[in-house]
């Protein structure tokens, strides 16, 4: 345990920072799930709809800083490419 006060301090501020981001990455999580379990079911209009949602989620997360903006637009790509890749 840290004896110096600033250290205590930021303990604490990573602890919900961490946690905040935690939030985030599971949103983010989320959003691709829904996304995916929509092009398995087949149903075109929702898939197109989810993948706005999990559009924006995606890059409000890298705009954050929470995850890299490269790895958003590969996500983003690959989302889009099996949304756009149904009959």
């Amino acid at each position: 345990m840290a004896n110096i006060k600033s250290a205590k301090k930021r303990i604490l501020t990573s602890e919900k920072k961490a946690a905040a981001n935690k939030a985030v990455k599971s949103s983010v999580k989320t959003a691709v799930k829904k996304v995916r379990s929509a092009v398995e079911a087949g149903d075109k209009a929702v898939a197109a709809q989810e993948l706005k949602n999990a559009t924006s989620t995606i890059e409000r997360a890298a705009s954050k800083g929470v995850i890299h903006k490269n790895n958003a637009s590969n996500k983003v790509s690959r989302l889009s490419t099996i949304v756009s890749k149904m009959d």
